[in-house]
């Protein structure tokens, strides 16, 4: 009977630990699929939390001027709003002025491709040259000849065939044709699937403001009403927690929103000596695509090499690319680890790592947000008794 009562007990200790890992396996794959599926509104609605950090000093500011928040909050978002609205009409009028541009700008990139494609022929015809003898090069050559001449005598052919007529309106195959044209339309499903795509990406862009607005003035509400969920020592971890997250996405987002400021502004006045054109645009668009993780130095260097086309000199190009690389190197290795790398305590496996999986979740904007939501995930598991093993994991 002991016999076996013991495989019994252990099938069902066996089928309970496959219970139980099944369980979280099952889980995470919901949260992804969650997390794939609601990607609008959830990158909404973190853009929207990044932007509060941002402004939440400014707020503070404002309240140690005896104003309360209700009223500091609808003064810092209004003079958001003006400011993006300036930078707005700022870029649209540098646009427009590159739009104007574009004839010359194509002509210019026609000629340096059509320069390098002969320098690659003429490469190409020097190796053949090496590497064939004179007979078999003249072979060759032979066979190039006869086949060109034969697709001379093909096009004559077919021009000197008689051409059909065509069909009658209402004949079948005119039918057939028509019908054929109306089911096979990709590019017009293809433009309805992206201007669908767009017009969901406005509507949840419109609610930025608001949620921006609300998270800033019902900050103490929202804190002192999560804090409910949570009693004795459950609290204290939770208040620890949240501020662990806001203390390293904040440090995170400012850290690079004012390095990115600091980079635009040098590379604008450097753009500027240099008599690029356009300055203003070029030189913030590269300041900050220089802060994006490992893509960051060749993105920083497309703008300023594109406005170097007007003046297309070898000499612009090689100060271009000196002056960028050099404003990314100094970024990276002096003032980002001042700025924001001692507050957020990620080593470079776990940060290329969740680069990756945002990045596979969310496209572009993942790779933005996945460093912050990296540094708030480690804030909770430094803050939890159980999860510290996993922030010291993630954790240089």
């Amino acid at each position: 009977m002991a016999l076996i009562t013991r495989p019994l007990i252990n099938t069902a200790k066996t089928v309970q630990e496959a219970r139980n890992l099944a369980l979280p396996v099952v889980a995470i794959g919901v949260i992804i699929a969650i997390l794939y599926f609601g990607r609008v509104f959830f990158i909404t609605s973190l853009t929207a939390i990044t932007i509060a950090f941002i402004l939440e000093p400014f707020v503070e500011l404002l309240m140690r001027l005896r104003l309360p928040r209700g009223l500091a909050t609808f003064l810092v978002c209004t003079i958001a709003l003006l400011f993006l609205y300036v930078i707005g009409m700022g870029a649209y009028s540098q646009l427009s002025a590159i739009y104007a541009d574009l004839p010359t700008y194509g002509q210019r990139i026609g000629d340096i491709v059509d320069g390098v494609r002969q320098k690659v022929q003429a490469a190409e015809n020097r190796t053949y040259e090496m590497l064939l003898p004179a007979r078999q090069r003249q072979e060759e050559q032979n066979r190039v000849r006869e086949r060109q001449q034969a697709e001379q005598a093909r096009k004559r052919n077919r021009k000197q065939e008689p051409a059909s007529p065509p069909p009658a309106p209402g004949s079948p195959g005119n039918i057939q044709e028509v019908r054929i044209h109306e089911e096979s339309s990709p590019l017009a499903d293809y433009i309805y699937a992206r201007l669908s795509s767009f017009y969901q990406l406005l509507l949840m862009i419109s609610f930025v403001p608001f949620l921006v607005y609300f998270m800033l003035s019902w900050r103490d509400h929202i804190n002192r009403s999560f804090l409910q969920f949570f009693h004795g020592e459950d609290r204290l971890v939770a208040t620890r927690s949240l501020q662990g997250i806001a203390d390293m996405v904040r440090a995170f987002v400012v850290g690079n929103f004012l390095l990115g400021i600091l980079l635009a502004l040098i590379s604008s006045i450097f753009f500027w000596s240099m008599r690029l054109p356009y300055p203003m645009l070029v030189g913030p668009l590269s300041g900050f695509m220089s802060l994006l993780p490992y893509v960051g130095l060749p993105m920083a260097m497309v703008p300023p090499l594109f406005a170097a086309l007007a003046v297309n000199t070898v000499s612009a190009y090689v100060l271009v690319i000196v002056s960028v690389a050099v404003l990314h190197l100094v970024a990276l290795n002096l003032l980002y680890p001042k700025i924001v790398g001692s507050r957020v305590h990620l080593n470079p496996l776990v940060v290329t790592f969740s680069l990756m999986f945002w990045g596979f979740l969310w496209d572009a904007p993942g790779l933005l947000l996945a460093i912050p939501l990296t540094a708030g995930l480690k804030a909770v598991c430094d803050n939890v008794k159980g999860l510290r093993p996993m922030g010291k994991f993630l954790g240089d």
